[in-house]
């Protein structure tokens, strides 16, 4: 990871007043960053109880005010509501008269670039998006987290230097991400980030119901070392069964899920191809051991009449227009976190 140097001061940007619109997760952190490098949070709306707890917990003496408000006070405007509800939020505030000229407008979504700014820079304001590469809980932790976090950043040429300044201030590390590459960013950081809760869950009742009393340490050397390997190495760290060919081992695997996990069946299976089909193209796995093991994992997908999955868990499911990962690694909106004129992200 490149050091960034600090800011010369003609290289800042001038201290502004800043607002959040949703204070969920990811909102009240930023603006706290922002506030221990000058800037001056003025106001932040809420549609929840958590929300409110939130914004009183990072932003303490900040009033709490409605969307139309927050514009009116900040000169840099933080929109930090969950995905789909961004594109109806901009809109709205623009056609009701609440941006104006000159106002930064920062959106936080990994899977829009500015674009979804466009009826708010038709307004006058001058639209960023700045998406923390990083999964927030809402706490002061997520403050510290921000220290050499990447942030996906987007703008327009002229803004780039703000952008990235404000980033590095917040104590980021800027990554300049094309309009058009935003939806496949934000998709490779929910397959790294999202997906892999998901499998350490999963990992961590299986060894429960093995009869482990603490999964979480057993898991917890392992995990770090073989995420530590395969930042280093990619595929070449690849490791276990499927790696080595050893069809009769997946076989067991399979087997014993079906007994005591069937749920967990789609998902082993979809991985372990994946993994096989990964280790044979950089030459881990060899081709007369690939076959034995493809049909292992070729064989029938679980009964869902018996096995508890959902219509979509199968392990021939392909995405559609509702699975979109609209949620990137700073984590999806939580139950508490959505209402009106869009929910805090």
């Amino acid at each position: 990871m490149n050091a960034i140097p600090p800011l010369e001061a003609q290289d800042r940007p001038a201290r502004l007043t800043v607002g959040v619109v949703g204070a969920g997760r990811v909102g009240p952190a930023l603006a706290a960053s922002l506030q221990l490098a000058g800037h001056r949070p003025v106001a932040v709306s809420g549609v929840s109880d958590a929300s409110v707890r939130r914004a009183a917990a990072l932003l303490p003496d900040v009033p709490l005010v409605t969307p139309a408000e927050v514009l009116a006070r900040a000169d840099l405007v933080l929109l930090t509501v969950p995905d789909d509800a961004l594109a109806d939020l901009v809109r709205g505030l623009a056609e009701t008269g609440a941006v104006r000229p000159g106002q930064l407008l920062v959106h936080t979504s990994g899977r829009y670039g500015t674009a979804v700014l466009d009826p708010a820079t038709r307004a006058g304001a001058l639209p960023l998006a700045l998406h923390p590469a990083m999964t927030f809980t809402g706490t002061s932790v997520d403050v510290q987290r921000l220290a050499g976090c990447s942030f996906g950043v987007t703008a327009p040429d002229e803004l780039r230097m703000a952008a990235e300044a404000l980033v590095i201030e917040m104590g980021g590390e800027p990554e300049w991400i094309a309009e058009s590459a935003r939806p496949l960013y934000h998709a490779a950081l929910a397959i790294g980030a999202n997906h892999l809760v998901t499998l350490v869950a999963q990992s961590m009742e299986l060894l429960r119901t093995a009869g482990v009393e603490a999964p979480d340490r057993m898991l917890g050397p392992l995990l770090g070392a073989a995420l530590d390997n395969a930042l280093r190495s990619g595929d070449a760290a690849l490791t276990g069964p499927v790696a080595r060919g050893d069809a009769g081992t997946v076989a067991a695997h399979v087997a014993e899920l079906r007994r005591h996990a069937p749920g967990s069946v789609a998902g082993y299976l979809a991985m372990a191809r994946t993994t096989a089909d990964r280790a044979l193209a950089h030459g881990l796995l060899k081709p007369e051991l690939a076959e034995d093991l493809l049909g292992v994992l070729a064989g029938p997908a679980p009964d869902r009449a018996t096995d508890g999955a959902g219509p979509t868990d199968g392990p021939d499911h392909r995405p559609g227009p509702d699975d979109d990962p609209d949620n990137g690694p700073e984590s999806g909106p939580h139950p508490d976190d959505s209402g009106p004129a869009g929910g805090d992200r």
